[in-house]
């Protein structure tokens, strides 16, 4: 008898513990440094937060880079700044919530939309057909191609004939990156992380040069006068734009038709001459930006 009241006893117990492990796999927990309370699963397995979920919450969690100045930087004062925080705060604003920026690297941007980290990634990321199957692209708000920069004394200007004692600097994740292993794969690569620890490689002499977006490359010949942008342009011209975790329709829509919304009132223009005038000049504002999401 007294076995029998045990085994029942046990059993009843292994259910409840069954029932809450269950209950715990099934939940998701949520703060506004980019958790994922309240969030949907998609097919893919990505986690996200659909637009009545974020309007919700009052916050959106925005991925952009912290040290890649004019488009996202950390100035002084400890505050975001760049072309894509410009763009992120407005559209936070129009939504109505508080923005709550989550520092990301280039390799980090699609993991940080697949586990809920980051609702948007609104940092300098082109589009490519290779990630458009891991993430939603919303319309471009921007026009880019790669270029290479080197130092004025030993200019690299042709990726011809290179010599494999040589290597290229590039940043992991990044659409340079890719370019150079499919279309120069005897080029030995020098990746870096983040943006800082490859221009302090270029500067001291760890590579023969650094391909990466030609405004970043143009960027940096602009404030160091011992350094030029050798090759302006590698391959075909791409575009910039926000993305979304696969699936997550509700918010891609909502952020097309703001952007839609936006190029009536020349937003893109207001927020280059706010933000990269004073690294690039007039002259290539309507050569870089992108109104209404339309490229022609």
């Amino acid at each position: 008898m007294k076995k029998n009241v045990l085994k029942t006893i046990t059993g009843l117990a292994l259910a409840a513990v069954t029932a809450v492990s269950l209950t715990a796999c099934g939940s998701s927990s949520s703060t506004s440094g980019g958790s994922t309370q309240g969030s949907t699963e998609s097919g893919s397995g990505d986690i996200y937060r659909t637009l009545d979920e974020i309007k919700d919450s009052g916050t959106i969690n925005i991925g952009v880079f912290s040290d890649k100045s004019p488009f996202g930087y950390v100035d002084e004062n400890g505050e975001y700044q760049g072309y894509d925080v410009y763009f992120a705060n407005r559209l936070a604003k129009d939504l109505g919530v508080e923005v709550n920026f989550v520092s990301t690297e280039a390799a980090s941007r699609i993991e940080y939309l697949q586990t809920g980290k980051v609702d948007v990634i609104l940092a300098n990321f082109t589009v490519t057909d290779e990630r458009a199957e891991e993430v939603d692209f919303c319309l471009p708000y921007m026009s880019v191609s790669l270029g290479v920069v080197s130092p004025k004394s030993a200019p690299v200007t042709s990726l011809d004939n290179w010599d494999a004692n040589n290597q290229m600097i590039v940043i992991s994740g990044t659409t340079a990156e890719t370019y150079l292993t499919e279309n120069y794969p005897d080029i030995p690569l020098q990746k870096y992380d983040t943006y800082a620890n490859a221009k302090n490689a270029l500067e001291n002499g760890n590579g023969v040069a650094w391909a990466n977006d030609n405004t970043e490359v143009i960027a940096y010949a602009n404030t160091n006068p011992d350094f030029e942008v050798s090759i302006p342009q590698l391959g075909d011209q791409d575009t910039i734009a926000p993305a979304v975790a696969k699936g997550n329709t509700t918010l891609s829509d909502w952020i097309n038709s703001e952007i839609e919304s936006l190029g009536k009132e020349n937003f893109f223009h207001e927020d280059y001459e706010a933000t990269l005038e004073d690294t690039y000049g007039s002259d290539y504002e309507d050569q870089l930006v992108i109104e209404g999401g339309k490229t022609e």
